[in-house]
């Protein structure tokens, strides 16, 4: 799809994540080993220690984290880890990505509380 780079591009210029965080919130990203030791290593933690802390098994056998919303989301609904972040929460909302079109089911999912997604799909239909 040619379009979602600037489709992408056009949304993030209209709507302003800081004033939903509805996926802090409400869902959790998958914390990858990457994630992991990328993470615990900028929190001054033990890989073991952060992940008892954080982040539970979810029935797909990915580490998520424990509670909703985001530890690491802050009252101002910004990240305080934002450079260190997993990297689904830096791909999120996968709007400039193929995974928008062969992920159907999550996409939908995705529309349901990301207006970044919702922006996208809008524009795609018309």
């Amino acid at each position: 799809m040619k379009a979602l780079p600037t489709l992408h591009e056009e949304a993030f210029e209209h709507v302003d994540c800081l004033t939903c965080a509805n996926c802090c919130k409400n869902y959790s990203p998958r914390f990858k080993t990457p994630d992991v030791k990328r993470i615990s290593k900028y929190l001054g933690m033990k890989e073991s220690a952060f992940i008892d802390t954080y982040l539970r098994v979810d029935e797909d056998g990915d580490f998520v984290v424990k509670s909703s919303p985001c530890p690491f989301l802050a009252s101002d609904n910004t990240c305080t880890i934002y450079d260190e972040r997993p990297s689904d929460c830096a791909r999120f909302p996968y709007t400039d990505e193929d995974v928008l079109i062969k992920r159907q089911a999550l996409t939908l999912k995705n529309s349901e509380f990301c207006p970044i997604t919702y922006y996208v799909l809008e524009k795609l239909i018309q």
